[in-house]
């Protein structure tokens, strides 16, 4: 499925890059220092259903509540590096967790089924949530963490979140991640890359070819941090070159993110 709903935004007026450093280690999760995956990692991204280990890459990008510990296990022997995919912006009425969310944060449909906008703003209700879903991504051994629908600001979502509520959500999320010792990855939101590209340790995007916005996750690169690409449309043709010339890890996958890939 394709995940996130910003494609056009206006660009904020935003400071150069703050200095771009590669922390480690800090509180509970997997042993030694923290994972900064680099530029150029292939990479598998499968959303839909329990993970088939057949892709021979380094790194795989499954869903957090779908795969168990063994799951995770079982690519870690196979050498594997495993993000856990988590969606922080939205609501989902088919996850296990959805009762403890109080109808008052729960905003408009954010065009999925069964999924409706989060008021990011309500930390103090969203903060212990999350912080539950990625005690269970640390404790199913996964590595690192993919919050998905990080850029509700630029969307309809029922509530009037401006970029600083995001700014603050985000870094949030981040430390979330940082405090049990997992990796987290910053997905979509280019605007804002300047502004978080010193707090998250890769980058996850979809479509910047086609939209042609790739330069802006130069700072990851530039930063020494991965940035798992994919496209739905373009034909590798039209994309692959210019990823390589970035340092991009990039693939053409179908919208429903099965196991089929298409990697440059």
């Amino acid at each position: 499925m394709i995940r996130s709903l910003l494609r056009r935004v206006v660009w904020l007026t935003v400071p150069a890059a703050v200095a771009l450093t590669s922390c480690s280690g800090g509180g509970p999760g997997p042993a030694g220092p923290r994972w900064t995956p680099r530029p150029g990692l292939a990479w598998q991204w499968q959303l839909d259903g329990r993970v088939d280990p057949s892709a021979d890459v380094p790194v795989y990008d499954i869903d957090g509540f779908e795969n168990s510990a063994a799951d995770v296990a079982r690519l870690h022997r196979a050498g594997r590096k495993v993000i856990c995919y988590v969606n922080v912006g939205a609501w989902e009425d088919f996850r296990p967790d959805r009762d403890a969310f109080p109808r008052s944060v729960l905003g408009e449909p954010n065009g999925w089924k069964g999924e409706r906008w989060l008021d990011i703003r309500r930390l103090d209700v969203l903060r212990p949530i999350m912080e539950r879903r990625f005690d269970m991504c640390r404790d199913k051994g996964f590595d690192a963490v993919e919050p998905d629908l990080v850029e509700g600001y630029g969307n309809d979502t029922g509530f009037p979140l401006t970029a600083r509520d995001q700014l603050a959500y985000n870094r949030t999320i981040a430390a979330i991640a940082h405090e049990r010792g997992l990796s987290v990855g910053l997905k979509n939101d280019l605007p804002q890359i300047p502004q978080l590209v010193s707090h998250f340790d890769f980058a996850v995007n979809e479509e910047c070819a086609q939209y042609d916005e790739c330069d802006a996750l130069s700072p990851f690169i530039e930063a020494g941090k991965a940035v798992f690409h994919v496209e739905y449309a373009e034909p590798r043709s039209g994309f692959c070159a210019d990823s390589r010339r970035l340092g991009l890890s990039s693939m053409r996958k179908k919208p429903e993110l099965g196991v089929w890939r298409s990697p440059c």
